[in-house]
């Protein structure tokens, strides 16, 4: 045979039985058979180089490290899902979904899913390939992952007579539970920190810079949504994806009625334990795809689907310590250090306790037999002491008043039950704070997470949010770091090389960020994103935020008693005034570039809707947004007849092809400026 045609063949046998396998869970071939087959299309295409295709099935691992992730935009948001948590939530949903599509006491058709305890990824193809993966992240804009994604055996390569084009498919990975064994049985081996759970584990997996990794941790992945979307109903969409070859949940139903929906829960409830897969729910959808498009969304949540979550599940097991954990804001809380217990699918060793105060209520005490609970099978947390086990010579619990993490004396404000550190040279505060200080929201310092801040302070070269800046590329470069990863998989201390210079590029661009996202990144208590914005608007500048008085702080619309005493307490204290006076000397924006407030009369933009898609070269889509909001225009997340704009940077998507089909305007991010001048 002619080794094209060969190959071709292969690649076809090879899709087929990896669709069987992973995606139908009926295999028509053993291991040996497979991997016969696979290694002789890998000796064909080494004997022919020049016939290698990225699509072909030796090509899911990548045998090279990758640097860093890159940020890119969804083509629509990655919303959340809103919860019920029992019969009369789920009815309650039902009757809103009624009300909404106005159809009185009509039954609504469902279809019901069991919810995969996993992370969220969207996957886009291109002409039926492969191009592109990515995290769901803020929801918003993620992680692109492709390189991890390509080694992920159930998610095809190439789609089996898949559309011409470009589309995007979004689903859950997941870890199944023998994998889940299997890894942290490696990682005990070899000494290293058990995963809590197969979430957690699926999760640190994707994160993972080495593809290679990824393909021998053997994630799963389930797909439930087309875009851009399809019409007709979605049982229907989802039999298109499995044609394609893209695994479905399996034990999906179709129910006619809340009713039906409800008994598809009860039967659950029980019956996910014998699966080889974490469920924490089911994910309840509308069927009717057009009906959804009526029903819509709010900001959060789609309001044609909502998540029943089974209750949680209880254990019993030996509370062997309380010990105190310290946040950036210098709060000291006390969680359980437990007899590691098995529920909900994962080892429990630790679980939270809330507060000095709770503790006190309920009467926990070291050596104590407890219950322990998985809220919605995710969250551990301690539910109450069973008292008919207690020792007779058990004490009471008592509140430590030093600092856990450098032994500060602890003090707590009358109308808090939090205790707090003030030393503001406490390294977890430093460290906590620093994750924070270049969280996206804040400063977006992309590549700074927790391990490099560990390595940062443990080093002593940065000791305040100022010292990011002294830091050198040369510094970073020659940092040597050892990846976490179980032995096997061969983690040896590296240099950062070439992401130690990337981080430093960051760091050096988010001099320029406006100073809203400076005062969000200080971390001073109660000021959130939103009131950053509003009281750097106000004030212009962060020298004259920290200069105005109490009352002048109140005065600003929106920022009450609480975050102007906040504020003001941030202001008097030494230390933080000669931090940003620190930050202001490294060249770090204190001045908002937002317009100020107080327009009266319409503006400019008055009457206009605009429509904001994909990623624009130099403007975020916050002030993109901010822009239009002050000179009196509307921004929408959804093309219609009455969007006046849609405003298209890269990877503009579905919304970028209804604007052209409705014959809507469409601005680059040049005639974007021109217009807002």
């Amino acid at each position: 045979m002619d080794p094209l045609d060969r190959i071709n063949q292969l690649r076809e046998l090879i899709r087929h039985h990896e669709n069987r396998y992973y995606s139908l869970n009926d295999p028509e071939i053993s291991d040996e058979e497979f991997d016969r087959l696979l290694h002789e299309l890998e000796r064909l295409e080494e004997e022919h180089p020049d016939l290698v295709t990225p699509d072909s099935p030796t090509q899911r691992v990548a045998g090279q490290l990758t640097e860093s992730f890159e940020t890119v935009e969804h083509i629509a948001p990655m919303l959340s899902l809103d919860n019920a948590y029992n019969e009369d939530e789920l009815r309650a949903f039902d009757e809103r979904v009624r009300k909404g599509a106005g159809c009185g006491e009509a039954v609504i058709d469902y279809v019901a899913e069991l919810k995969i305890d996993g992370l969220s990824i969207a996957v886009t193809y291109e002409d039926g390939r492969l191009v592109r993966g990515a995290t769901r992240g803020d929801g918003v804009r993620g992680e692109d992952v492709t390189a991890n994604v390509r080694t992920i055996r159930p998610i095809p390569l190439k789609l089996r007579n898949g559309p011409a084009g470009r589309i995007e498919v979004r689903g859950e990975l997941f870890l199944p539970r023998r994998s889940f064994t299997r890894i942290n049985r490696e990682r005990e081996e070899a000494g290293d920190p058990l995963f809590a759970n197969p979430r957690n584990a699926a999760a640190g997996t994707m994160r993972n810079l080495d593809p290679g990794l990824v393909a021998r941790r053997g994630l799963g992945a389930f797909f439930y949504q087309i875009l851009p979307a399809q019409e007709g109903r979605y049982g229907m969409q989802l039999d298109l994806m499995a044609e394609w070859g893209l695994p479905v949940e399996p034990h999906r139903k179709a129910c006619r009625g809340i009713d039906g929906v409800i008994a598809f829960c009860a039967e659950w409830a029980e019956a996910r334990k014998a699966l080889e897969f974490d469920t924490d729910g089911v994910v309840v959808k509308v069927d009717d795809l057009s009906l959804r498009d009526r029903l819509a969304a709010t900001a959060k949540f789609p309001r044609w689907a909502t998540a029943f979550k089974f209750p949680a599940q209880q254990a019993h097991t030996r509370l062997l310590k309380i010990a105190v954990n310290v946040g950036r804001t210098g709060a000291n809380t006390p969680y359980a250090v437990l007899e590691p217990v098995f529920v909900a699918g994962s080892t429990i060793s630790m679980a939270t306790l809330h507060n000095a105060e709770d503790i006190a209520r309920k009467d926990f005490r070291e050596g104590d037999m407890v219950v322990i609970e998985k809220a919605g099978d995710v969250i551990p947390r301690v539910v109450a002491p069973i008292l008919s086990l207690r020792s007779a010579e058990s004490t009471s619990w008592v509140m430590p008043t030093a600092c856990a993490e450098c032994g500060s004396p602890l003090h707590r404000d009358e109308e808090e039950v939090v205790w707090r550190c003030d030393n503001s040279s406490c390294p977890a505060r430093l460290r906590r704070g620093l994750e924070h200080f270049a969280s996206r929201g804040a400063m977006n310092i992309e590549g700074l997470g927790e391990s490099l801040v560990d390595q940062l302070i443990e080093r002593k070269l940065v000791l305040d949010f100022a010292d990011l800046y002294h830091l050198t590329s040369e510094q970073l470069e020659n940092l040597v770091v050892t990846p976490r990863a179980p032995r096997s998989d061969r983690a040896v201390p590296r240099k950062l090389g070439k992401v130690g210079r990337n981080v430093i590029a960051q760091i050096d661009r988010s001099r320029q960020n406006d100073v809203a996202r400076l005062l969000y990144g200080l971390g001073v208590r109660h000021v959130g994103e939103k009131a950053a914005s509003t009281l750097t608007r106000y004030f212009r500048t962060l020298p004259a935020i920290l200069d105005a008085p109490l009352e002048a702080l109140q005065t600003v619309p929106e920022i009450g008693p609480v975050v102007a005493a906040s504020v003001r307490d941030f202001a008097d204290e030494p230390r933080n005034r000669a931090l940003v006076e620190k930050l202001a000397a490294a060249g770090v924006n204190m001045d908002s570039r937002q317009a100020p407030p107080g327009r009266t009369g319409p503006g400019p933009l008055s009457g206009r809707v605009f429509v904001l898609t994909g990623t624009l070269p130099t403007m975020t889509r916050e002030e993109a947004t901010e822009a239009i909001e002050q000179r009196g225009g509307k921004v929408t997340g959804s093309v219609s007849r009455k969007t006046s704009y849609v405003v298209a940077g890269d990877e503009a998507g579905s919304k970028l092809q209804k604007a052209e089909q409705l014959g809507v305007p469409v601005l680059t991010e040049e005639e974007f400026k021109r217009l807002i001048i």
